[in-house]
């Protein structure tokens, strides 16, 4: 009778023992799933933390979404850009309104300065632009600004301005060989016409003469950043 019950206990072992470790390894299915999806949570928390910065408002977006959508995004077929007039119907706000949005990027941009009546890029230009545009750290979107100071007649500097923001595109394009390039990078110029930049810029980095920061030079200009806003 001791051996017969001996062996019942250990077939009834035998029968509870899979179901006790089935139900183990369930809960412990369980929890490495419930971590699993946490950490999922957290990486996009905080991928959405990066690329949505706090000077991401509502107009900035507003604005970035219609500069790449209908005049800056390039794309493979070639490229355009928005021109003063279209300008103002993108921004549909005050030329100093729409300077404003883009003071918070003062760490992240910079502002390329050229000589009078001129639109090529001088070894400092060159160091800036690269500089601006390596240092993408995850970012979607490249714009390059460009102005004309009111110096001559509205029409030159406005095709001035164009040159301005087109040369700076083609030496990305020359430099850094990405395939990508042309649906990351908007092109923006405003001639003389809209959202001339004030002295507050001047604490931009900037390529050319550091000593002094007349409105004039600072506008003879096209300042390049990424922006890390998701739309």
């Amino acid at each position: 009778m001791i051996q017969r019950g001996a062996i019942i206990a250990v077939g009834a072992l035998a029968l509870l023992l899979p179901t006790v470790l089935v139900r183990g390894w369930m809960g412990s299915a369980e929890e490495r799933l419930v971590e699993a999806q946490a950490t999922v949570v957290e990486q996009k928390v905080a991928v959405a933390a990066e690329a949505n910065e706090a000077y991401c408002t509502p107009e900035l977006k507003k604005i970035l979404r219609r500069v790449l959508q209908s005049c800056g995004l390039l794309s493979a077929t070639g490229g355009r850009g928005c021109e003063p007039v279209d300008a103002k119907h993108v921004a549909t706000m005050t030329g100093d309104d729409f300077n404003a949005l883009f003071v918070p990027m003062q760490k992240r941009g910079g502002i390329v300065q050229y000589d009078k009546s001129a639109a090529e890029l001088d070894p400092g230009d060159l160091q800036l632009v690269e500089k601006v545009f390596a240092d993408r750290a995850g970012a979607s979107y490249f714009l390059v600004v460009s102005r004309a100071s009111p110096d001559g007649p509205e029409a030159k500097n406005r095709e001035l301005s164009r040159a301005r923001a087109e040369v700076v595109l083609n030496h990305l394009r020359t430099t850094f060989n990405d395939p990508d390039l042309d649906r990351q990078v908007g092109l923006l110029w405003l001639g003389e016409e809209y959202a001339q930049l004030d002295p507050s810029f001047c604490n931009w980095q900037r390529s050319g003469q550091q000593t002094q920061c007349l409105p004039e030079e600072l506008n003879r200009s096209a300042f390049v950043t990424w922006i890390d806003c998701t739309l």
